[in-house]
């Protein structure tokens, strides 16, 4: 499926070069990539999928067509440059909040929001929003700093807002004369929030000795599902800044913590069955996925420290203490019986996921988390250069709860991307950069025995890629697939209250699984007597960055227990 994906990133490169794309003409128009199948419509109700949110005091609208202004790239650099681009065609009333930005070497992906006055809510002393009163230059660029062939003479302004308001983004302008001042909004600061930059897109450093110029893109500070930041698809941008925690960027605020865009339980279900991915286990995998009931069923047994016989677990998990936090006195583990082989070889035709629906990035996003459970984590490999040795023991743990989780855009219901979790980490990947298997299901790969998801079959080394030195986390397609659009559960969404009711198994704080320690060092030490010398001094300088897992396994606990249930995924 890799062709696919490469041709989805080819048509969207040919659509921007067609309709405005970094090296065509000024002013041309560009739109963002679309998913490979159209999007349905999705059942009525509340305030999803309907073009525009209202958040208090303003009515936020998305817009996803863009005229270029200005593309930069130094050749000699290790870099592909970036292109700058101004928001169009929205409603009169509306306001942009800042330009946009995007790396040349992807396709155009992302949006901008423009904001109104909500003409439903009474006003307080002060408008949400006012214009600037003046703009103040930030950079200018030379001809001789861009290698596209076009034009540098441009500006970048910083609004200068009234008294009590937050200007969000800047502006960029072909020529010296400042920009319009009703051309951008300055919000409210009530209804602002913080920001942070997050990826440096563009790092000019001049030839001359004017300042370097730096762009970066942004995410609200404040996330997970108590956040009340929104992103704004603007970008933030800084001449000869020295420290970073001297920037200072804002985001919008729903300051309510209003919900309302949120989708429905129906629209939930619409939704996974639009873009449930097809889950891929590896075709040598041996512990593959089961459902909770099955693995309940099959034998496995609450153990305490009191208590070294373990007690049958009700199909539904009934009988586990539930609430509390991992206090160390409870723990789930396999039967003490011959069924134990079994069990944690799992039962692919029992899997399904388990979803969490939870509001992101202020309400204008959903995430739906899908966790699997697999009975039992295999060992795991060591790669050395050439060389691949089997760990022994080493990785092995009862109980393996994994997760990937699909973000939903609330204002049309777009899926903009999924977050692949990997051990102690994750990556969030924009759909242009999915493979899509069916439609606009995308692909996940689970690793051989580890169950780390990754968006693309291959070698992935946890450790490091460049000395070729890691944990092994092989992902490949396989008939070991699982279909998240058909089996799955859905068993918490905490905004919609009574409407889902959490399985008991779920509120189970403690261990999935008893704690395995390892003589890891000293099996490692062992493992090098045995290497070339050449290689020796370079391993032992890596050993202290091999994870974790080498020398502790601690028992797994459940979704709940992880700090992505109520925060943002970790990346």
């Amino acid at each position: 499926m890799e062709l696919l994906k490469s041709f989805r990133f080819k048509k969207s490169r040919e659509k921007e070069k067609e309709a405005g794309g970094e090296h065509s003409s000024d002013n041309a128009v560009s739109e963002p990539f679309s998913l490979p199948s159209p999007i349905p419509e999705w059942p009525p109700g509340g305030g999803f999928a309907e073009g525009k949110i209202q958040m208090g005091e303003l009515t936020l609208m998305k817009v996803a067509k863009f005229q270029k202004i200005w593309s930069f790239s130094q050749q000699n650099k290790n870099e592909n440059g970036a292109t700058f681009y101004k928001p169009i065609d929205f409603p009169s009333g509306f306001f942009l909040l800042g330009h946009c930005c995007h790396q040349n070497n992807k396709p155009l992906h992302g949006f901008a929001l423009a904001v109104r006055e909500s003409t439903t809510e009474k006003p307080l002393a002060s408008p949400a929003i006012q214009k600037p009163v003046d703009y103040v230059l930030i950079w200018k660029s030379s001809s001789s700093e861009n290698e596209t062939g076009e034009e540098s003479n441009v500006y970048f302004w910083v609004p200068s807002p009234p008294e009590g308001y937050q200007a969000m983004g800047f502006l960029v302008t072909k020529g010296p004369d400042k920009p319009l001042l009703d051309e951008i909004a300055c919000v409210r600061t009530d209804l602002t929030d913080r920001s942070e930059v997050r990826n440096l897109i563009l790092d000019i450093q001049p030839r001359s000795g004017d300042a370097t110029f730096q762009v970066w893109n942004t995410r609200p500070a404040h996330r997970g599902m108590q956040g009340q930041g929104i992103p704004t698809g603007t970008f933030f941008c800084s001449a000869n800044q020295q420290c970073m925690d001297d920037l200072n960027p804002v985001c919008l605020k729903n300051a309510n913590c209003d919900l309302h865009a949120m989708p429905n339980l129906e629209q939930i279900h619409a939704l996974i069955q639009h873009y449930g991915p097809m889950v891929f286990f590896h075709p040598k995998e041996k512990f593959l996925p089961s459902s909770v009931s099955w693995f309940f069923k099959n034998g496995a047994a609450l153990y305490t420290r009191e208590n070294s016989v373990g007690e049958t677990i009700d199909v539904d998990g009934a009988n586990l203490p539930a609430h509390g936090h991992n206090d160390g006195q409870h723990w789930i583990d396999l039967p003490n019986d011959t069924a134990k082989g079994n069990v944690k070889f799992g039962n692919l035709d029992s899997a399904e996921l388990y979803c969490h629906i939870k509001p992101a990035l202020g309400g204008t996003f959903t995430d739906i988390a899908m966790w699997v459970f697999c009975p039992f984590n295999g060992p795991g490999t060591l790669k050395l250069g050439m060389l691949n040795i089997p760990l022994g023991k080493i990785g092995q743990h009862v109980g393996d709860w994994e997760h990937f989780t699909l973000r939903i855009d609330n204002f049309d219901g777009v899926l903009s991307s999924i977050y692949y979790s990997q051990h102690s980490g994750g990556v969030w990947v924009d759909t242009p950069e999915l493979e899509f298997i069916t439609g606009n299901k995308a692909a996940v790969y689970s690793s051989k025995y580890g169950h780390a998801s990754y968006p693309h079959a291959g070698l992935y080394l946890q450790g490091s890629q460049k000395l070729g030195i890691g944990i092994r986390n092989d992902a490949a397609r396989s008939d070991f697939v699982l279909d998240s659009s058909r089996k799955y559960q859905i068993v918490a969404a905490n905004y919609l209250g009574d409407d889902v009711v959490e399985p008991h198994w779920l509120k189970f704080m403690r261990e999935w699984g008893p704690t395995v320690i390892y003589r890891s060092r000293i099996n490692a030490d062992r493992i090098i007597g045995y290497l070339p010398l050449k290689i020796k001094c370079s391993l032992e300088k890596f050993l202290n960055k091999l994870p974790c897992e080498l020398c502790k396994e601690e028992g797994p606990t459940g979704p709940k227990e992880k700090n992505n249930w109520l925060g943002d995924e970790r990346c």
